[in-house]
């Protein structure tokens, strides 16, 4: 089950700095070892609810362990000061959901639990 790594990325100024230049130029070749690939990254191409300013980064892994180990990898480690001294970021990692996943399901499991608490 694939695993998603997201940002959101603002750059003061809008332009990335030398630090932020030198690290996106390092940060796809360290991917490759976990399997991760860029699926977006840029600017919203539309914002429907709220406010966004900035970018968003998505990676797909194909698994959680592959996500968390890149991110703690020795070669990520090393560029990680150069975008986050240039770059203000929010960064979370989320599973795929389940095959049979289904919102209904969800919420039925919500008031079971519920239910079940009363």
């Amino acid at each position: 089950m694939s695993t998603y790594l997201i940002t959101h990325l603002r750059i003061p100024g809008g332009i990335p700095n030398e630090q932020g230049l030198s690290y996106l130029e390092q940060v796809e070749d360290t991917l490759a070892p976990f399997g991760g690939a860029y699926l977006a990254q840029g600017a919203p191409a539309a914002i429907k609810e709220g406010a966004w300013e900035g970018s968003v980064v998505l990676i797909e892994f194909p698994d959680r362990e592959a996500a968390e180990g890149w991110y703690a990898s020795e070669a990520y480690q090393r560029i990680l000061p150069l975008r986050t001294g240039s770059s203000i970021a929010d960064t979370v990692i989320v599973d795929q959901l389940p095959e049979d996943f289904t919102v209904k399901g969800f919420v039925a499991s919500i008031r079971a639990k519920i239910a079940a608490s009363a």
